[in-house]
């Protein structure tokens, strides 16, 4: 068993102050007992638009911002896994990646997102470069196998399929999930479908208002949301179990049943 927590906060073109918050919220998800704490996409830095202050603001994966996320996960003893503007070097676009930094400080995965958000009249392919397809990255803590996947990625079922496929027991879901018309409601069925067609948990940690829905949530294998942050700032932990997968793949073996993988187009 693992005590898992997300963080819910409105990160600023302040990167400096992100830091700070977010090791504030870590802080408190870890006194609450959590060894895997995950904050939203572009926990960086986020401006109102995604344009050129977001490939302004890039570093690379060994600059300030994920030298001090490896400070907190080694101080705090915990999985840190936040979103940041990953300078692509040589390129005027940047990768929006996932960093998921150990207890010792060190990466022990990376994502960076697939799908770009090209919806609901926003371009981000404008200033960001999408992921290659590459086998998925994981890692474990204390027997269980967490993935990670970014926000529009929810979209396109066949992302968390792969993840899970790749051994992934939980979830693992940054987001900046744009407010808008139902969008609230897109949001909590999407990361409850993905649970349950995939019999695994899903940890969504999103962004607050106003730069996203909020709503972040940690939801089991059958669907049943263990705990959710509604509007407000702060944390929200659960406890994830092998047992509790085990107990539902009996139930619904939907994995074990299946008749078609996922391949590339």
């Amino acid at each position: 068993m693992v005590d898992v927590a997300v963080i819910q906060f409105a990160p600023s073109q302040d990167k400096q102050e992100n830091l700070r918050t977010l090791r504030t919220l870590a802080a408190e998800a870890a006194g609450r007992g959590a060894k895997v704490v995950v904050a939203p996409e572009y926990a960086m830095f986020t401006a109102p638009r995604t344009d050129e202050r977001i490939v302004e603001s890039a570093e690379g994966l060994d600059g300030e911002f994920v030298s001090g996320l490896a400070a907190t996960a080694k101080e705090l003893d915990v999985h840190l896994i936040a979103g940041v503007n990953e300078q692509l070097p040589g390129d005027d676009h940047i990768s929006n990646t996932l960093v998921a930094l150990g207890p010792g400080g060190d990466i022990v995965a990376t994502y960076r997102k697939l799908h770009l958000y090209d919806a609901f009249g926003y371009k981000e392919s404008d200033v960001i470069r999408a992921g290659e397809i590459g086998a998925p990255e994981t890692f474990a803590v204390d027997g269980l196998t967490f993935g990670m996947q970014t926000c529009y990625d929810l979209r396109f079922p066949e992302v968390t399929r792969r993840i899970v496929d790749a051994g992934a027991d939980v979830l693992l879901l940054p987001a900046q999930w744009v407010p808008g018309p139902l969008k609230e409601d897109h949001w909590s069925t999407l990361v409850r479908a993905r649970a349950i067609e995939n019999t695994v948990y899903v940890a969504a940690a999103d962004q607050s208002a106003r730069t996203g829905a909020g709503n972040s949530m940690i939801v089991d294998p059958m669907g049943v949301t263990l705990a959710s942050l509604g509007e407000r700032v702060g944390t929200a932990v659960a406890e994830v179990s092998a047992e509790r997968i085990t107990e539902v793949r009996e139930k619904n073996p939907a994995l074990a049943l299946r008749r078609f993988t996922v391949s590339e187009i």
